[in-house]
């Protein structure tokens, strides 16, 4: 989750906040908001509708996927468009409820986004290095079960933040979010608990899937050479990136509020403005990327993008094909054995 590096500022302190900046830099930070908005809508869109559309798609490892585009959906249906009003404004105008609520979802969606993240890193580990064992563990309803608890660690996680008192509005972001100096121990296990941590658990599953990869491709362990495809590879690659791209754009902000944390009264001051800025919508900018990614590195989810924005010319096109889809799901129901096989196919 964000962290700022001031506690909520006074009305006067509000007024003063970026209201002195250039016009140049509300323009700035409102277009990068603008396109971040119609890229994340526009592309998680198409996420949800290729996994839908496409039976190669439809398996264990995408319902974490399809979770992730939700995730990063609703920042943009709600909070950004508010956060771009308070750009037009030059203040919050919307009430304390508004904040409140653009702040909890804020907050729900960064933490699912990592929290899914790491289920995603967890099932490729599973899938890579434990593929005996990976129709047991990701079976249909475990995988439900899985991603059940992924959302319910989410809100435990985000709804302290009303027994804190820490959602509140920033001039210098336009935004409700999370006041780090409300709490400096609450602040340091946020950036522990839902940063850090998930973090280094991605980070160790990514890297065994890596060693294993070398290992392959040297024929070091010959025998899993059959085990492990090029398309095994490259689904790999893909949401390796997603997690770098993650890491790269919420670090900065989280280690600043770390330091902040730490030691406030002489960190907190001491942040360029333009730093925290633009380090804040970087972690923006962050929740647009994961389609794009998608659309580069995977043939499946490049397939279904153009068919869908072709057929945005055409609608009947997308009525018939979505409607041949949906037929052909239910001529060609699998067995339950045959089920269970489906659902280890990760193609990502």
């Amino acid at each position: 989750m964000g962290v700022n590096g001031s506690n909520c500022l006074s009305r006067n302190e509000s007024d003063g906040g970026l209201s002195a900046s250039s016009s140049g830099v509300s323009t700035a930070l409102a277009s990068v908001l603008i396109f971040t908005i119609v890229v994340d809508i526009l592309g998680n869109v198409l996420v949800i509708l290729s996994v839908y559309r496409n039976k190669k798609l439809r398996n264990a490892g995408n319902i974490f996927v399809v979770s992730l585009s939700v995730a990063d959906l609703v920042v943009a249906l709600y909070p950004y468009p508010l956060v771009l009003t308070a750009i037009f404004h030059n203040d919050w105008t919307m009430g304390d409820l508004h904040c409140q609520a653009s702040g909890f979802i804020m907050g729900l969606s960064v933490i699912g986004s990592i929290f899914n993240i790491t289920a995603i890193a967890i099932n490729r580990y599973c899938y890579i290095c434990h593929s005996l064992h990976y129709d047991r563990l990701y079976s249909l309803r475990n995988t439900c079960c899985y991603l059940g608890l992924t959302w319910l660690l989410t809100a435990l996680a985000t709804v302290p933040n009303f027994f804190v008192g820490s959602l509140q509005y920033d001039p210098r972001i336009y935004s409700c979010t999370f006041a780090q100096t409300v709490s400096s121990y609450y602040t340091i296990s946020v950036v522990i608990i839902h940063f850090l941590i998930p973090l280094l658990v991605v980070s160790y599953c990514y890297m065994r899937i890596w060693v294993l990869v070398i290992q392959v491709k040297h024929r070091v362990k010959p025998e899993q050479r059959t085990k492990l495809k090029p398309s095994d590879v490259r689904n790999f690659l893909t949401m390796f990136m997603v997690f770098v791209l993650f890491a790269v754009c919420w670090a900065p902000l989280n280690l600043i509020g770390l330091a902040v944390a730490i030691n406030p009264v002489k960190v907190a001051p001491n942040i360029p403005e333009w730093l925290f800025v633009t380090s804040y919508f970087m972690a923006y900018f962050n929740s647009c990327l994961n389609a794009i990614i998608y659309g580069l590195l995977n043939q499946n989810f490049r397939k279904e993008y153009k068919t869908i924005l072709l057929a945005l010319c055409v609608p009947r096109l997308l009525l018939m094909e979505t409607s041949r889809c949906a037929t052909e799901g239910l001529k060609s129901k699998p067995s339950p054995a045959a089920t269970n096989n489906n659902v280890a196919e990760i193609n990502v």
